[in-house]
């Protein structure tokens, strides 16, 4: 009996170790003179997260750059993105709702951020909205910025003078953030952020399940799948897949080099239009660390 109990404990470690390493991938072949690694992370899951994952710091140690979405250590940057989020003098928020929509979205503010429209009117649509997630997600999964795991490296790398590059430059992360969608398009979202939140924690809380056991091609399929209503959905799939194969480009002379530690977001990582497979189609060699 011992034996069977010592048995299935031992399987229960296997199986968990096999899904922990699902987040992180080797990349070599096609002239690269080093391997290189990338991490696929979720903002809402704690930095303590990667102690579970095998060899992630010894694959950090062996690298010599940092490669990001965006090097949010760049303080100017932020400064310049902060001022893109302000909207036009001649664009009033008022006049893309109706009196009963605009009241609504003001009290939502005042309740999860402290301010209503009278201070946060002035902002874009999509910065709002991506406030309200913010809050939600802090409120109903715990989420702490200063906890993450999606900037831990980031963070370390620029403490310990590793340069840390970002795939976009300022112009495209403001795209990103603030211009993707239609401007009609991002007041409807922010308004469909208001009127169900639960629909957003439920997806995230999803999105953070799948990713704690590694199922990175799940989670695209949830994001893309014609059920999804919330703010991220099949539209920003698309948008995220076209940059994919930009960003294949810009690997390149990283990924030549070798030793690069690419730490991004798991949304980008997983599934058939993901940066892994998009990885494999311009021929380098794609294994998950400790398979």
């Amino acid at each position: 009996m011992r034996t069977l109990i010592l048995l299935f404990s031992f399987q229960l470690t296997i199986c968990s170790f096999s899904l922990s390493a699902q987040v992180l991938y080797r990349i070599s072949g096609n002239s690269a003179a080093a391997p290189s690694y990338i991490l696929a992370t979720n903002r809402l899951v704690d930095m303590t997260f990667l102690d579970t994952i095998p060899n992630v710091f010894k694959c950090y140690s062996a690298c010599n750059k940092v490669i990001t979405e965006f090097a949010m250590q760049d303080y100017e940057a932020i400064a310049a993105l902060r001022q893109a989020a302000l909207l036009p003098d001649s664009v009033q928020l008022r006049n893309f709702y109706t009196e009963e929509q605009y009241h609504e979205i003001d009290e939502a503010l005042r309740v999860h951020i402290g301010m209503g429209m009278e201070k946060l009117g002035r902002m874009k649509p999509s910065y709002l909205t991506e406030m309200m997630r913010d809050e939600l997600m802090k409120k109903w999964l715990q989420y702490d910025e200063d906890r993450s795991m999606e900037t831990f490296f980031e963070k370390v790398a620029s403490q310990s003078d590793i340069p840390v590059y970002g795939l976009d430059d300022i112009g495209e992360t403001m795209y990103m953030l603030f211009d993707r969608e239609p401007f009609e398009w991002q007041c409807k979202e922010l308004f469909k952020v208001i009127e169900y939140p639960d629909k957003e924690v439920r997806q995230e809380r999803t999105l953070r399940e799948m990713y704690l056991h590694g199922r990175l091609t799940d989670m695209a399929y949830q994001i893309k799948g014609p059920d999804n209503s919330t703010s991220i959905s099949f539209s920003d799939y698309k948008i995220y897949s076209q940059r994919n194969l930009v960003w294949v480009k810009r690997l390149t002379p990283y990924l030549r080099e070798g030793k690069a530690f690419i730490t991004l977001n798991a949304v980008y990582v997983g599934g058939e239009d993901g940066l892994l497979a998009q990885l494999k189609a311009a021929g380098y060699r794609v294994r998950a660390v400790n398979r």
